[in-house]
C-alpha cells in the first residue's frame, strides 16, 4: 500500500495533533498494524496501535453479539480524564483505524478527526 505523494501522513497527524492538542495520534490497519503516526517524547506508538487493534476487535464482537450495525467509533475513558478516541473508516477499500489519545474529557475532536480522515480517504492509493 502507498499513499499519494501530495499528502504525507505523519505530516497530517502531527497537525492534527498540534490543532487538537492530542498527544499522540496513530493511524493503522484493521489488525493494528501502524502506518504513521505522531507522538510527544516518550509515547510508544506500536503500543498504542495494538492496543487500539484490539479495542477493534472486541468492539466487533460485542457488535455481533448484541446486532448492532458496524462500530465507526471507540472511546476510552481513565480516572484521570485523558480519552483514547478510536474512529472506523474504510479508505480505497482498506478498513482503518485513526486513533488519538486526547487530554481532556471535554474537549472536542469530531471536526479535526473527520478532516483527517476526508484527507486520508481523499489521497490513499493501493
Amino acid at each position: 500500500m502507498k499513499k499519494n505523494n501530495d499528502v504525507n501522513l505523519a505530516d497530517l497527524l502531527r497537525t492534527l495533533n498540534e490543532d487538537g492538542g492530542f498527544s499522540i495520534s496513530v493511524l493503522s490497519d484493521q489488525q493494528g498494524f501502524p502506518l504513521a503516526s505522531a507522538t510527544e517524547p516518550g509515547q510508544d506508538p506500536d503500543l498504542q496501535a495494538a492496543v487500539v487493534a484490539l479495542i477493534q476487535k472486541s468492539a466487533v464482537q460485542a457488535t455481533n453479539q448484541l446486532g448492532m450495525a458496524e462500530t465507526d467509533e471507540i472511546s476510552l475513558y481513565s480516572a484521570g480524564g485523558r480519552r483514547l478516541v478510536c474512529r472506523l473508516f474504510t479508505a480505497n477499500e482498506h478498513r482503518l483505524i485513526l486513533a488519538v489519545q486526547i487530554p481532556d474529557k471535554t474537549q472536542s475532536y469530531r471536526r479535526l478527526t473527520n478532516r483527517a480522515i476526508a484527507a486520508i480517504q481523499k489521497n490513499w492509493k493501493l
